[in-house]
């Protein structure tokens, strides 16, 4: 029997219910919680604070996974390459600082790897890609509306139109690393 190797992961990637549903469906992935990170601005952002891009937040998702059955590296592919990495600021009609692509690592191995797949996946866009990569500092959970926001509100336009292709795109693309 193997013992876990439990490790976590925090994403941005537009708007955060679309990566919270991608994530959900990774083999390896334990919990997947939505929330902000990266900001200027002290103490705990409410959701109406992230929307006017003044505390610098981005909305991201805080993976915890089994690195046994999923790695980080894998991981950072199945995010970079389930939204556009080449738009600043912006997924789809969503614009705004903290709708930025930001892959925030909790040490130097993951800033490493995330470097190493940024760099390898670039000649695969058309444009340049523009994903941050910084150090994690503190991250903030979103408030339970929030919370697996796709599985609650599948027949929500904003779910259909938006991130119900997103789920499409993956299970063309990482099929043989779903649950």
């Amino acid at each position: 029997m193997t013992t876990k190797n439990i490790q976590v992961a925090t994403f941005g990637g537009g708007c955060f219910w679309c990566t919270e549903a991608v994530f959900q469906e990774v083999k390896g992935v334990l919990k997947v919680v939505s929330g902000y990170s990266g900001g200027i601005v002290p103490g705990h952002p409410t959701y109406r604070e992230i929307c006017t891009g003044l505390t610098g937040h981005a909305e991201v998702i805080q993976i915890t996974f089994d690195a046994n059955v999923i790695s980080f590296e894998e991981m950072v592919v199945i995010f970079m390459t389930t939204h556009d990495p080449t738009t600043l600021n912006r997924q789809g009609a969503d614009r705004g600082t903290q709708y930025r692509s930001v892959i925030f690592y909790n040490d130097d191995e993951q800033k490493a790897i995330s470097e190493i797949v940024i760099k390898e996946l670039k000649t695969y866009y058309e444009n340049p890609i523009v994903t941050e990569v910084s150090p994690l500092d503190v991250f903030y959970e979103a408030t339970k509306e929030h919370q697996n926001y796709y599985r609650d509100n599948q027949n929500q336009g904003y779910c259909s139109f938006v991130i119900t292709p997103k789920l499409t795109k993956l299970r063309k693309l990482h099929s043989d690393k779903l649950k």
